[in-house]
């Protein structure tokens, strides 16, 4: 039984995943990314309990991958296209229907064609995930920005949105060209072979350790200060952490 709990865990993550993505399709935004924060949390348990239990499988690897690519691949891909589409003045999907008749037809379907290209995020997060699965390297570090990450970067937008509602942030998130512009570079970081180093403790001392600690700490600070505007300065603060303490 003992190695069957961790991935038990990890089908807690594909379930959030799979929750997520309902309330994503119908424009609950902030449920969806609450049941994503949960997936993300399911989703470093499950190594961490593998490893702690010493059941590490390949089943396991596989499955982890499977969930991460429902809710840090799918999501945000899911949030990115009606984003696109809310800034471009279509609803990104048709309203609700008893008759079924209706709801079998397209011609309801009230979305721009550019509104898909913030699918590019679902299809590089799947790319990126296969190469983890086949790269023996990333052990003690990634290649490339992981899914999680990118997650909280895009399901970040509508939040700021949400809770903060500035309107000059709320200007700049549904600025269509900002939205292309940003689903191109997180695309682009999520398949890159740039290194940037894992929240992986294999102790708890500061020594071995003091790059993580650094910046879970001023990870703390910005969200105190900046609310969910702070994410997206988070993400930006890791790889430039990364880049300058190879």
């Amino acid at each position: 039984m003992k190695r069957h709990i961790p991935n038990l865990v990890t089908l807690l993550n594909l379930f959030c995943g799979a929750v997520a993505v309902i309330f994503a399709v119908h424009n609950n935004f902030v449920t969806a990314a609450v049941f994503v924060f949960l997936g993300i949390f399911f989703d470093f348990f499950d190594g961490l309990l593998a490893r702690k239990l010493n059941v590490q499988s390949e089943i396991g690897l596989q499955l982890d991958s499977l969930a991460d690519m429902v809710t840090s691949g799918l999501v945000p891909g899911i949030i990115m296209f009606k984003l696109l589409a809310l800034s471009m003045n279509g609803s990104g999907f048709y309203e609700p229907t008893r008759d079924w008749t209706s709801a079998m037809h397209w011609y309801d379907l009230n979305v721009s064609p550019f509104a898909f290209f913030g699918l590019l995020i679902t299809l590089a997060s799947g790319y990126r995930l296969a190469k983890f699965n086949v790269d023996e390297d990333q052990q003690t570090y990634f290649k490339g920005l992981p899914t999680p990450a990118n997650a909280l970067l895009i399901i970040s937008l509508p939040l700021i949105m949400e809770f903060q509602n500035h309107s000059f942030l709320n200007a700049v998130i549904l600025n269509p060209w900002f939205l292309l512009v940003l689903t191109v570079v997180s695309s682009y970081l999520l398949v890159c072979n740039l290194k940037l180093f894992a929240l992986k403790f294999k102790d708890w001392s500061f020594k071995n350790n003091s790059v993580r600690y650094v910046f879970i700490i001023l990870s703390a600070v910005l969200l105190i200060a900046l609310q969910f505007a702070a994410i997206p300065l988070i993400i930006a603060l890791y790889i430039l952490v990364s880049l300058f303490t190879k």
